[in-house]
Order: C-alpha cells, then sequence, then structure tokens
C-alpha cells in the first residue's frame, strides 16, 4: 500500500521544518532496499511553529540510524481532536511506527496518553514500562512520570515518548530494537 501523507491535510496541523534525513516522500521504494519501516514522528506542542523544532529533527535521526524511513514529521498543539487526526491519518497512511513526543505528563494539556488509549486495538505495557525504567536508568525525570502508551492500532505501532532530549535519546534506545521486533511479527501477519 503507497499512501502519501500530507500534514496539511491534519486540522492544525503544521508540517515541522524539512531535515537533512535525505528522504524524499516521493521516490519509489525499491524491492532491494532493507528497512525496518516507515514511521512517522507527531511532535505534541502548544508551541509548535513559534520556535525552531529540535525535536523532530532528532527522533527523525535516531529512527533513521535503526533503519526506519521517516515519512513525516507533524507539529500539533495539545488538543484532542488534533493528536487523534494526526495518529489516525498515520494508522490509515499504512506507517508501521507513529512516535509522538509531548503530552504526556500530569499538566492539564498533557492529552497524548488517553487519545492514544482510545486509538490502541492492542496494548504493549511491558514496553512501555521498558521506557519508563530505562528513563529511571538515564535520570530522565519527564520519562519516569511519563504515562504514555505502546500499543498496536491496525497493523501501526504507536508510541508514546516524553519531550527532554534525555528521554528521547533514551527511549529510542529502548524502543527502537522492541518495535522493529513488533513491526516484523505484524508484517508477517499481513503475508498470510
Amino acid at each position: 500500500m503507497s499512501t502519501r501523507f500530507d500534514p496539511r491535510s491534519l486540522p492544525g496541523g503544521r508540517r515541522l521544518p524539512a531535515t537533512d534525513s535525505g528522504f524524499d516522500p516521493d521516490a519509489q521504494e525499491t524491492p532491494d532496499t532493507p528497512h525496518a519501516g516507515r514511521a512517522m514522528v507527531v511532535v505534541v506542542d502548544d508551541r509548535v511553529g513559534g520556535r525552531p523544532d529540535t525535536i523532530g529533527p532528532l527522533v527523525t535521526e535516531l529512527l533513521e540510524e535503526e533503519g526506519f524511513l521517516v515519512g513525516g514529521v507533524v507539529g500539533v498543539a495539545a488538543e484532542e481532536a488534533e493528536v487523534r487526526k494526526a495518529l489516525e491519518t498515520a494508522v490509515v497512511g499504512g506507517f508501521d511506527l507513529v512516535v509522538t513526543v509531548g503530552g504526556t505528563g500530569v499538566g492539564p494539556r498533557d492529552v497524548t496518553p488517553e487519545v492514544t488509549e482510545e486509538i490502541l486495538d492492542q496494548r504493549l505495557p511491558g514496553i512501555a514500562e521498558a521506557l519508563r525504567s530505562s528513563g529511571l536508568t538515564a535520570g530522565a525525570v519527564d520519562s519516569i512520570v511519563s504515562r504514555g502508551h505502546v500499543g498496536v492500532s491496525g497493523s501501526t505501532v504507536v508510541a508514546n515518548l516524553a519531550p527532554s532530549r534525555a528521554a528521547i535519546r533514551d527511549g529510542m534506545a529502548t524502543l527502537c530494537p522492541l518495535v522493529s521486533y513488533v513491526v516484523a511479527q505484524l508484517s508477517a501477519l499481513d503475508e498470510l
């Protein structure tokens, strides 16, 4: 399935500035190109667009190091409707993985976990707990108190990360090998 994702289709969705990731959304994949899957990054932050994005490029770089093709980085406000639309667009778009960053704390606008839980078909609580546990080791306080979820919606893995650089770096190191395993399982089911 080759569905193109356009973040401008999201209500309030904004494409964040392009990175030097080298990803060309119009390029055709060759069958010989091994990769871990297609990924999308959703930055949940009310200040998106008001300052340079440093989160999207960091997550993109870490995903690409693990072999994922990043097909989009989208910034949305911390509003349930915007977060839901971004997640649903990634699922319908056939992405293997969507990583949200932000909105996982205890503030009144931290709605990412609630929205994520609503769209999940299956939860993967072990991976979410592994993210919190590794965050404790790394000293990433926002990762430790994160209410984020990890699970599967359709055939897309959805993972919520806390927004600090330490939480992102540590979380991606923990998340990517585990998600690669889940994506491989889901791909095997699709081939049946």
